[in-house]
């Protein structure tokens, strides 16, 4: 199976907030390995589904595993044909590897933008 998942990502670990990503680490995977890397710009995208979702299509990317992430989102990048998971945390490096070995367990979160930190709310 060869496949190229995106991960939003602040540094070298999962970002939380899919709709404030500026960065999304790129992994190609071949026959359950992870085989390459790279690191994608998204500054001036965050918030911006359609945008995001070509972005990372021109890249070829199948699968989207995100931390949290909106319905609006994930109803974007489902609309271009990407496929999302939820539920990712820690290393994108540990994720990548997890999902090309068959052991990455999603979760149905959809974020909802409550987490008590936030000084706006999108409604």
């Amino acid at each position: 199976m060869s496949k190229v998942i995106a991960i939003p990502s602040a540094g070298d670990m999962v970002n939380a907030h899919f709709g404030r990503s500026q960065a999304f680490t790129i992994f190609s995977i071949d026959n359950g390995k992870v085989v390459n890397q790279e690191i994608l710009d998204t500054r001036g995208f965050e918030h911006q589904h359609a945008g995001i979702s070509q972005l990372l299509k021109s890249k070829g990317v199948d699968t989207v595993i995100a931390g949290g992430i909106g319905p609006g989102a994930i109803q974007g990048l489902e609309f271009a044909g990407l496929e999302v998971l939820r539920g990712a945390s820690g290393f994108t490096r540990d994720v990548a590897e997890a999902y090309a070995n068959g052991s990455f367990i999603g979760t149905d979160a959809v974020c909802d933008h409550s987490h008590g930190d936030d000084h706006h709310h999108h409604h």
